[in-house]
């Protein structure tokens, strides 16, 4: 089987990595979508279909195909291994199971996607990096700034690559590639941390390098101009490094749930997965760090205590919420005299363990007059009470600064807001559609098909094709979920996504889930009850 580095490149002829990711994705969300409308979920699906059912021979199975048949253009050069010629020619399809040419086929695509992915790192480096004009315009350290260590990420993706195809070269039947994904990640991908980390002097270097120097602006339009680019952006390359760690964990999910379980591949696959999982945390976490450090210090900087004062940065601090809710004023009974405004402007910090209540003063600045631990807080939604007490809740301190129980009756602006304060305050409080205490065994999911990009701290970002749990939703269009693959949580909006309604779809999803972490069984068991903040 003669598959060297090249042929994999010309496999993807024409298809840089942001393209092959979009449409891999698509396929999976077209696959899913299908599964969704059948009555039984282990129907074979279009994309992992036997072999002679998936040759677009006639119009029947043609049209039982739309996916595929999406990504099988003459531009997109997009194959499935069973398509390749060698494969069609040697007679194998005939003999293996259809499960282990679904198996072939998560594996090939993880090796194709590299090999897409190394193409448009090439073309970071020789088409921008390297470009004469923008060496002169860049400063060193601008151009150390912009570009990091991408060189070395090109290299640990060319050596990656290398190995899995002499993986590939080795038998027609890939015997595996999570070995070789579980050797990489341990010794070559920290280079990935070190990139992603750099993330936010990355992105600020960036704009202000557009906004100063017209000449770097000149260049970059015209560049991303150029046929190669596919009228991609610069920036769009800047980010793949990033895109390609978090997708890898994701292939070799895949990969986890066709394996035959308790077998050496299964070890494999869950040993690379773990592997993977400790590099994107720390991808994240390096992202985090600095962004959060900067937040803390301005916050600090804006206010001032009529209380005891608070330390308010720590390494181990963040900022999950802010922003302004009314307080109601006065005893209860104060509520019908028309005479007093029933509700007064009050500003809240909530960080990752505290809370912090002010009042905004001029000068952008905010007077605390209470605090409380995170762990010492209550709330309790009023019943509807009429139009001036919608969306009204009860926040109790515990244990105030004073060193006492405090109640406070808030009035946010929505439903969405009401709940998402609520959900932030106390976050194992029970929600819609399951405790936070127990076990996830059906609940609505939803899978992402427009992409997000998280606005507010207690959001979620989403990525084409996500699974998530959905544990509330408001009446205003907005939904509180959980992704399945790395139990993240958060807020997003409900438009950006399709519910699952066949429940044996959800129970096939929560399985899979259950089974790529089983190898973490501290964290299996959190599975349900882990909150992100």
């Amino acid at each position: 089987f003669s598959c060297n580095l090249s042929d994999l490149l010309c496999c993807l002829l024409g298809l840089l990595y942001q393209e092959y990711r979009d449409k891999s994705t698509r396929q999976e969300i077209e696959t899913r979508r299908l599964q969704d409308s059948q009555t039984d979920p282990e129907e074979t699906s279009p994309s992992e279909e036997s072999p002679s059912e998936t040759e677009p021979t006639s119009t029947t199975e043609s049209k039982a195909a739309p996916q595929i048949n999406l990504l099988r253009n003459s531009n997109s050069r997009f194959n499935l291994w069973q398509d390749l010629p060698e494969i069609r020619s040697s007679g194998v399809l005939s003999i293996l199971q259809p499960d282990e040419i679904k198996l072939q086929e998560a594996m090939f695509e993880l090796v194709t996607s590299e090999a897409s992915y190394y193409k448009s790192l090439n073309l970071l480096v020789s088409h921008f990096m390297e470009n004469e004009r923008l060496k002169k315009i860049l400063h060193q350290s601008e151009a150390h700034i912009l570009f990091s260590n991408v060189l070395d990420v090109m290299a640990v993706s060319e050596r990656f690559l290398l190995d899995l195809e002499q993986r590939v070269e080795e038998n027609i039947v890939i015997s595996d590639v999570c070995d070789i994904v579980y050797q990489h990640t341990v010794n070559h991908f920290s280079v990935y941390i070190t990139y992603v980390s750099n993330q936010t002097y990355q992105e600020r270097a960036y704009k202000q390098l557009l906004q100063d120097k017209p000449a770097f602006r000149e260049v970059i339009s015209q560049l991303e101009l150029d046929p190669k680019c596919k009228g991609l952006s610069f920036s769009s390359f800047l980010i793949l490094p990033f895109q390609r760690i978090t997708r890898l964990k994701l292939l070799v999910q895949n990969i986890l749930k066709k394996v035959e379980e308790k077998s050496e591949r299964e070890t494999t696959a869950l040993d690379a997965h773990k592997e993977l999982e400790t590099v994107v945390k720390a991808c994240n976490e390096g992202v985090r760090k600095m962004s959060r450090t900067e937040q803390m210090i301005s916050i600090q900087k804006k206010l001032e205590f009529k209380i005891k004062s608070v330390p308010i940065i720590s390494h181990s601090r963040w900022l999950l919420k802010q922003g302004e809710l009314q307080q109601m004023n006065g005893p209860k009974t104060s509520r019908t005299l028309r005479t007093k405004k029933l509700f007064r402007e009050i500003y809240l910090f909530l960080f990752n363990d505290l809370l912090v209540i002010c009042r905004q003063i001029p000068g952008d600045k905010y007077q605390v007059f209470d605090s409380a631990p995170r762990g010492l807080l209550r709330v309790e939604e009023l019943e509807d009470q009429g139009q001036s007490l919608a969306n009204v809740f009860i926040l109790r301190l515990l244990e105030n600064a004073d060193d006492r129980e405090a109640s406070y009756m808030l009035k946010a602006s929505s439903q969405s807001e009401m709940k998402r304060w609520m959900i932030s305050l106390a976050p194992n409080r029970r929600t819609k559609f399951v405790s936070f205490t127990s076990r996830l065994v059906d609940c609505p999911q939803i899978q992402c098909v427009h992409p997000y990009v998280a606005q507010q701290p207690d959001e979620l970002s989403l990525e084409l094709a996500d699974v998530l749990n959905i544990l509330d939703k408001t009446d205003d269009g907005w939904i509180f979920g959980e992704r399945l693959h790395d139990q993240e949580r958060g807020w997003f909006p409900s438009s950006m996504g399709e519910e699952i309604l066949n429940p044996k779809i959800r129970a096939q999803n929560l399985k899979e889930c259950f089974r790529v972490h089983k190898s973490d069984d501290s964290q299996r068991r959190k599975l349900g009850s882990r909150n992100r903040q």
